[in-house]
């Protein structure tokens, strides 16, 4: 163990990993951050990426005396760091098993200390440290924009090089950051996390975001994505639509939870539903259209009515069963807050992931996502989500007069069955495509290779209605 050098000051940034303040440390007194590092007993090995080398998001946990040391080396008073770095007061069972009197530390990951963890920007950083060094927060994904220099912030967990975006020439990112603010207070006020709120509208913009794929009238979005890609996605434009993301549809969510929160929405779902005389919820009701409105969309509103087993329709559900009094005990079914599982959006991390293992993966017609463009995939998802709800509407239909219950589950069978069937054609067609054998295809599908053939060279599809 190196013997710490001098004492010279290195205050934190504010929500700062103690990771980060480490490695600033360690450039202050011109050591590799490594060489510092070896000032602790370290309790387990350095997390690392998939293809090599740190990971910036892994955090570290130090025991009394460890946090001692790092404040005689930053000049720094503990209690002031406790307030700047999050995990500075967080214990790992490990550390316990060391002796009092030695410094000792151990790896985390972040995400799983904390929150969510992001890059800091440089320029901030040089402004405030006269350095500009990497720095890792946590932060919220509410906080990601630095309205100084025109930066969206990424975040720290994905494998790839890149720490911000330029939304410089988008200036509604700064005005949905500033307004978030005003949300989050509406939020407290009626009794909701913000946090959840802003998970919930997150999740609802993110299925739009990947709907709008086939949504021949949105032109916003494709707008901004050019933007923060520098002027043109180009040929990487798949791999773009997975860094741009949470920054290109960040006005939305903001526009999304300050609308969720609105009573006079709420009573529009209660309107749509029928109020005393329960009903479907039409594809033309109030709500969605003016929510369509609240986003810059006038369009939307029908395309959001009838996104079934969307988190969207979930939060309407909640709320009329909560206007009706028609739940069981409280809990996640009654909660308009809770993101199902299934509705939480895949992070940017986790799509690289998976982006770059199909993009490793020998031949390029081995990979589903690979060879089958997004568009396709978007489309194939939606009408089966339409058909699991249709189904699911189902359920209740079979008390009152026999010719009214079998109209409707007849209908409703029929509707199902031609969302299905077009959902099973395009998977046939997509496969094809794709590179799997016509007469393969053809025999899983049940279906003679003549009339799948058919459907390749005609070109025809059945989009369900």
């Amino acid at each position: 163990m190196i013997q710490p050098p001098g004492h010279l000051r290195t205050a934190p940034l504010q929500g700062e990993t103690t990771s980060s303040l480490i490695c600033r440390v360690a450039s202050r007194y011109g050591l590799e951050a490594k060489v510092l590092r070896s000032c602790w007993h370290w309790c387990n090995p350095q997390p690392k990426r998939g293809g090599g080398g740190a990971r910036p998001d892994a955090d570290v946990l130090l025991n009394a005396a460890g946090r001692q040391l790092l404040a005689g080396l930053c000049g720094v008073r503990e209690d002031v760091l406790a307030r700047a770095l999050p995990s500075w007061g967080q214990q790992d069972a490990r550390l316990g098993a060391k002796e009092d009197g030695v410094p000792a530390a151990a790896w985390r990951i972040g995400g799983a200390v904390v929150g969510p963890e992001a890059f800091g920007c440089r320029l901030c950083a040089a402004r405030r440290t006269g350095t500009a060094v990497q720095v890792v927060r946590y932060a919220p994904r509410w906080d990601r924009v630095c309205v100084w220099h025109g930066r969206w912030i990424l975040d720290a967990d994905a494998d790839q090089p890149r720490e911000h975006l330029d939304v410089r020439n988008l200036p509604e990112m700064v005005g949905a950051q500033r307004r978030w603010t005003g949300v989050a207070r509406r939020a407290v006020r009626a009794g909701a996390e913000p946090e959840r709120v802003f998970a919930l509208a997150h999740a609802v913009v993110a299925r739009w975001w990947e709907q709008a794929l086939h949504w021949e009238r949105e032109t916003i979005w494709p707008r901004r994505l050019h933007q923060v890609a520098g002027g043109d996605a180009g040929s990487e434009f798949e791999w773009w639509r997975i860094m741009g993301r949470d920054a290109v549809v960040f006005p939305e969510v903001v526009a999304v939870a300050d609308a969720l929160l609105d009573p006079g929405m709420a009573e529009l779902v209660w309107v749509d539903s029928g109020a005393g005389r329960p009903r479907a919820l039409p594809a033309d009701g109030m709500f969605c259209r003016r929510l369509g409105e609240r986003v810059g969309r006038a369009w939307l509103g029908p395309l959001a009515a009838t996104d079934h087993g969307g988190p969207l329709i979930a939060w309407m559900g909640a709320v009329i069963r909560r206007r009706r009094g028609a739940g069981g005990p409280p809990g996640y079914a009654d909660d308009p807050w809770w993101v199902r599982q299934e509705h939480q959006p895949v992070t940017m991390a986790g799509q690289l992931r998976v982006f770059g293992k199909e993009k490793r993966a020998p031949g390029s017609g081995t990979m589903w996502r690979a060879v089958v463009p997004p568009e396709q995939r978007a489309r194939i998802s939606s009408l089966i989500d339409s058909a699991e709800e249709q189904l699911v509407q189902l359920h209740g239909v079979q008390s009152g007069p026999t010719a009214d219950v079998a109209w409707q589950l007849l209908r409703g069978l029929a509707h199902s069955a031609g969302l299905i069937e077009a959902a099973w054609k395009r998977t046939a067609v997509a496969a094809v495509n794709g590179g799997v054998p016509l007469e393969e295809v053809a025999r899983w599908a049940d279906m003679p290779a003549e009339v799948l053939r058919s459907m390749l060279t005609s070109g025809k599809q059945d989009d369900g209605g």
